[in-house]
């Protein structure tokens, strides 16, 4: 194997600029009074539920994890699994969050109509305003995403960074709404270097 090339630096240094800006391009486009709409849900629901296929289905791990850390009861749903039987954790009431990039994703379309139809909240994160996920949502946030990462623009590498900054937003907006606290989490997580500094007398 050849040694670091020039070019390969060059394409690292793009993916820095290619995830920062659409980052920044998603927080200018962001509909902050359905995102208001969002985090009430979220604070509201008994439990939460993500979901989403490929890389989106991964930022939906993250984003479960991160309700768990500051107390919402939530797990990932499997797209597969949710419709043989697992939307059964979801009763009325509860909230939950579904991500395509482009709204259309065939296994998630279910979900939505069992979740709309046993009273549940559902938050749509897609790109498209007019796709059915974003259409039959109660909410729907937008994300915004220039290109991948890649030069063939096909990886989804600038997509779940966007996401991921979106869902990092909700629970920080979530954490001022519910008034969560620091040594609550620290009761949670007394694991690792973080536990370590949080729970020092």
């Amino acid at each position: 194997m050849n040694s670091f090339s020039r070019q390969a630096l060059d394409a690292a240094r793009r993916a820095f600029d290619i995830e920062a800006q659409a980052i920044s391009a998603c927080m200018d486009r962001m509909d902050w009074d359905a995102f208001g709409r969002a985090v009430t849900l979220l604070a509201q629901a008994p439990r939460i539920a993500a979901s989403g296929c490929g890389h989106s289905g991964i930022a939906c791990r993250h984003f479960a994890h991160l309700m768990c850390c500051i107390e919402r009861p939530a797990r990932f749903l499997s797209p597969a699994e949710a419709v043989h039987g697992g939307m059964g954790f979801l009763q009325a009431g509860d909230a939950l969050l579904l991500a395509s990039r482009g709204g259309k994703t065939a296994e998630l379309l279910p979900m939505l109509d069992i979740a709309r139809t046993k009273g549940a909240s559902v938050i749509a994160v897609t790109e498209d305003g007019a796709s059915p996920m974003a259409q039959g949502a109660g909410v729907w946030l937008p994300m915004y995403v220039t290109r991948e990462c890649d030069k063939y623009n096909s990886q989804g590498t600038t997509s779940n960074a966007v996401l991921n900054a979106i869902f990092d937003a909700l629970q920080t907006a979530l954490i001022e709404q519910t008034g969560y606290q620091q040594s609550q989490f620290a009761l949670i997580h007394p694991g690792g270097a973080v536990g370590q500094r949080l729970n020092r007398r």
